[in-house]
């Protein structure tokens, strides 16, 4: 399932309150972003670059000049504004070590919040198909829930709240692509397995219904009827107009019925 790569307002905004309203430019010259010049001139070359939208080029600019003049105010600006460069160039590894360098050396920053999204919005936008490993969904769960448990009353948690839902929507979606590969096979029990981590771990998602009623199919191939019918109770009371209700409750007509 590919993820919408749109630059989130707060981003916008965040990048608007670093940037240095001014007219200084490179008077024509080829952007130079290795050549050594003061701070103000060097700052502002990279977010005339940026405004071009010549992204990658702008984040080394930013790069250069925190090597340059690492221990002004400006530096510290650059840092973040070389992660947004690179988020919005997809060098999201970039993104988030540009991140965690401004972290590093101000942890605490009034736009640390910030730098804690960038590195959660950048593992969230890799978000693959759910066919391939979800290391990264982990990645970006693990690092949205960071910056809600840290900054919870800030519009970047509240953005992050929103990204949590598919991110754990995904790793049930694998705990299912998984459970019914064992199904198949056979394999009824780890097949059971799989199934009930997604009830009991990702209830919320749009996942359960169908775990619910795998779990039926598995207890009637594993011979236990009874917990069938309980699974098949639970699906019903709780998704009862659902595709997957009416499957189990046709399957459990066969053997001998629904009960509550």
């Amino acid at each position: 399932m590919s993820m919408s790569r749109v630059i989130r307002p707060v981003l916008i905004m965040l990048m608007a309150s670093l940037a240095v309203a001014g007219c200084a430019s490179n008077k024509g010259k080829k952007d130079q972003a290795y050549v050594a010049m003061d701070v103000e001139t060097l700052y502002n070359v990279a977010k005339d670059t940026l405004d071009r939208r010549q992204y990658k080029l702008a984040a080394a600019q930013f790069d250069e000049v925190e090597r340059q003049h690492p221990y002004s105010i400006w530096a510290r600006r650059a840092q973040l504004m070389s992660a947004f460069s690179y988020y919005v160039a997809g060098e999201y590894n970039e993104a988030i070590a540009s991140s965690r360098r401004f972290l590093s050396l101000h942890p605490g920053s009034r736009e640390a919040p910030y730098a804690y999204y960038m590195i959660a919005v950048s593992y969230y936008e890799q978000i693959s198909d759910v066919q391939r490993d979800q290391q990264i969904t982990q990645q970006a769960l693990d690092s949205l829930g960071e910056l809600i448990r840290r900054y919870p009353g800030t519009d970047y948690a509240a953005d992050a709240r929103l990204k949590v839902d598919l991110a754990r929507d995904h790793l049930a979606g694998k705990e299912m692509e998984i459970g019914r590969f064992y199904q198949k096979r056979g394999l009824y029990l780890a097949a059971a397995t799989r199934f009930r981590t997604v009830i009991d771990q990702y209830d919320t998602t749009s996942h359960t219904p169908e775990a619910l009623h795998r779990l039926v199919e598995t207890y009637l191939s594993l011979g236990i009827p009874e917990e069938a019918r309980k699974a098949a109770a639970v699906l019903g009371s709780n998704y009862p107009g659902s595709k997957w209700y009416e499957r189990s409750y046709a399957l459990m007509q066969k053997h001998g019925g629904v009960q509550g």
